[in-house]
């Protein structure tokens, strides 16, 4: 599997492949027109509690990536899917957050690729 983790703000026009949007809230100061998304899986992010209680804490990543998989559990047909178009050509997963190791992005692709 070809699956890339690019900070949206990172983004440039050489960021090739199947673009997912993996964040519940659009992020600041970015135009839909300049993201050029494939896709927006606004639903496979963490939900809206479980967000705010880890407010981008490492101290809490263990248990966030913990309590983030078994929301993610009820999602297996879109982390199915998102699959097999990284099996076909490159996933590039965007993300807003600041923290490269420590955000959505990094669990979901270890949950596609069996690294739980």
């Amino acid at each position: 599997m070809n699956i890339e983790l690019v900070r949206v703000y990172d983004v440039t026009t050489a960021t090739q492949g199947y673009r997912v949007l993996v964040d519940r809230i659009w992020p600041r100061g970015i135009s839909k027109d300049t993201l050029a998304l494939d896709e927006w899986c606004k639903d496979l992010a963490p939900s809206a509690g479980l967000r705010k209680w880890f407010g981008h804490d490492p101290a809490r990543w263990t248990e966030f990536r913990s309590r983030y998989l078994e929301e993610m559990r009820s999602k297996a047909d879109t982390l199915d899917r998102l699959r097999r178009i990284a099996s076909e050509r490159k996933l590039v997963l965007l993300y807003s957050a600041r923290d490269h190791e420590h955000n959505q992005a990094v669990v979901i692709r270890d949950a596609m690729t069996g690294e739980n």
